[in-house]
């Protein structure tokens, strides 16, 4: 079982990853729990607000997305208004801005402008446009957003800090491996895999502290990130203390593997994005 569009572990660097969407994490992790089982016919779909429901009560709610599919992004905001307007939402936690940086202290009606600068946004990264109305959902329900990421000031640091390697068990760990180089589209040198792969768990890491600090008894931390990133044997998940009842929720544009189900509580499938090669942009010369 292979993927058409790869995802961009830890290339800050290049808008062309960040168009890549992150079904080859998701699929990898998938082929080692095992993807012979044909898929069966699917019964129809619940509405949002009850896929929504029956995940809750939850500490955490983890939404893993596609980055280049606008549906996933539509069904985060749907996802914040519902929460919210329920009291149930105590912050946002994304993986698209970085920590120490938020929107507490704004006010509802705090504009555009306003919310970005408060979140340091890097559009060229991440497009306002697709997140833009996520955040400005919860802004205007006073909830805060913030950012989970690793800091790219240490990034540098991260990929030489081998305690990264102890943190997943052997096999998570070559699935990581193998996610990263199916990411890439098998361009990313060799040497290179291990200490990227620190940057993906240090990732993790940083995400998965931002949302503890942020719990609130009996609301709900909603985080967004690629979908490997909340994958339940790789990613934020794993550095979480049991005590914490966390929900994982994966979106994929397109049908998805019933072996998928191993990673995340419930999957949504939305409409297939339009066929191209997404590893093209990455063979161009920088």
């Amino acid at each position: 079982m292979t993927s058409s569009r790869p995802f961009p572990l830890a290339l800050p660097w290049a808008a062309a990853r960040r168009r890549l969407a992150s079904a080859a994490v998701a699929g990898t992790a998938v082929l080692a729990a095992g993807c012979a089982t044909p898929p069966t016919a699917a019964p129809p779909a619940a509405p949002w607000p009850d896929r929504l429901q029956a995940l809750l009560p939850a500490d955490v709610l983890l939404l893993g997305e596609q980055h280049d599919a606008p549906e996933h992004q539509r069904l985060q905001r749907e996802a914040v208004q519902w929460l919210a307007a329920r009291g149930r939402l105590a912050a946002v936690v994304l993986e698209m801005a970085e920590s120490s940086h938020g929107t507490r202290g704004l006010p509802r009606d705090a504009t555009e402008a306003q919310a970005q600068a408060a979140l340091q946004w890097n559009d060229a990264a991440w497009p306002w446009k697709a997140y833009g109305p996520v955040v400005m959902a919860a802004v205007a329900a006073g909830v805060p957003v913030l950012g989970g990421n690793l800091p790219r000031s240490a990034l540098r640091a991260t990929l030489a800090e081998e305690a990264w390697d102890q943190h997943l068990p052997g096999p998570a760990l070559q699935r990581q491996y193998q996610a990263l180089r199916d990411g890439h589209c098998g361009l990313l040198p060799e040497a290179q895999i291990a200490p990227m792969a620190r940057v993906q768990i240090a990732r993790d890491a940083r995400m998965a502290r931002t949302a503890q600090e942020a719990l609130r008894p009996g609301q709900t931390v909603l985080l967004i990130a690629g979908a490997g990133h909340v994958l339940r044997s790789l990613g934020v998940p794993t550095h979480w203390p049991e005590s914490l009842q966390s929900k994982v929720l994966l979106a994929r544009a397109g049908p998805a593997q019933a072996a998928i189900k191993t990673e995340a509580n419930s999957v949504v499938e939305t409409p297939p994005l339009p066929p191209g090669d997404p590893c093209e942009a990455l063979r161009q010369p920088r």
